[in-house]
């Protein structure tokens, strides 16, 4: 999905929320990213999938630039899929959008008859359109529905969540997920509220945090409700669990020479996707040996020294590419099992 937002605060969509995929998202790292993946998509008929299609904007860029490749998109929001959907319609033939999470990539290639594909793109996060989206409840800057499910047709909301489950989780989810300080406090504020009426809108949370933080917690770190927002989102979501599936999975989808680029907007993001790549970049030989076989030879090379950031300037032009941090591998040799 495109124009991630993470951890800064207020949704503020760039031209008002204006119902239109193309106008009101500027897709993040646009260019760094293609470039990363350039080099595995020049030959007619590769493959790159797209596993958070969003408003498209990554995908209609991939498209344009790279005239022979077929594009495979997913996204698990019927909406972000409806929208892309006209945005990419002059590209249809070259182009399968999937209603699907991205750690189904799996069973998507095999339903579309495909082996390997030769670029993978995450750009993990909540989209803009979910974020300008009042409904949707993922904002912490206006009311909304507590409901933050990244597909609306499925699941439990945010605000089921916040009522029903037991207090000793709460704080678990808000200090795993939110890396939340003041968990114990907010979640007894929660436990005591939701005993006199079940939360259902953002405002009545929001007031809630800001009225149990101390004020020394409150001088810091922007809106004080961003990390129990974001802890809900990830819970509701289950996007580190999908995460955890998903990234090996790209990598083994991948053909040799094949690229894969993540974007992640918070710390947990990035740091799954780092061991994952750094377990593929080692060898896996046993110490000692003399010479490594081929099969304990690393699988992956780093195409990122550590994780790169967007520039001042595209931070100045759109404020949600601040927290972004990619990270990109390339695929040196097969698993010997495969």
């Amino acid at each position: 999905m495109q124009g991630r937002e993470a951890l800064p605060d207020e949704g503020d969509g760039a031209d008002g929320g204006r119902p239109d995929g193309q106008s009101r998202h500027v897709p993040v790292m646009l260019d760094r990213c293609l470039d990363m993946l350039a080099p595995a998509l020049t030959e007619p008929g590769a493959v790159v999938v797209d596993c958070t299609l969003g408003l498209g904007g990554h995908s209609e860029a991939l498209l344009t630039r790279f005239p022979g490749v077929r594009l495979v998109a997913l996204d698990r929001d019927k909406e972000a899929l409806r929208l892309s959907g006209e945005r990419l319609a002059p590209y249809a033939e070259r182009a399968s959008l999937v209603h699907a999470v991205y750690d189904e990539l799996p069973e998507v290639l095999d339903r579309l008859d495909i082996d390997r594909v030769q670029g993978v793109l995450f750009d993990l996060g909540v989209s803009s359109m979910q974020l300008d989206e009042a409904d949707r409840g993922f904002a912490y800057a206006q009311d909304a529905p507590l409901d933050m499910r990244m597909d609306q047709t499925t699941g439990m909301s945010a605000a089921e969540v916040l009522n029903t489950y037991p207090p000793g989780e709460l704080v678990r989810i808000l200090r795993a997920y939110g890396e939340e300080k003041q968990a114990k406090r907010i979640v007894s504020a929660v436990v005591r509220e939701r005993d006199k009426e079940p939360f259902t809108n953002s405002a009545r949370l929001v007031e809630l945090i800001r009225d149990a933080l101390p004020q020394a917690a409150k001088r810091t770190g922007g809106n004080p409700a961003k990390r129990t927002f974001q802890a809900l989102r990830i819970e509701v979501n289950g996007e580190l669990s999908v995460l955890e599936r998903a990234i090996p999975a790209a990598v083994k989808a991948l053909a040799v020479g094949g690229r894969i680029a993540v974007l992640s907007y918070h710390s947990l993001e990035d740091r799954l996707v780092k061991q994952v790549f750094a377990a593929g970049a080692a060898t896996t030989a046993p110490p000692g040996l003399p010479v490594v076989p081929e099969r304990y030879q690393p699988r992956l090379k780093l195409l990122t020294r550590g994780a790169e950031l967007p520039t001042e300037e595209e931070v100045a032009e759109n404020r949600r590419a601040a927290p972004a941090r990619l990270r990109g591998a390339q695929r040196i040799r097969e698993d010997s099992a495969e």
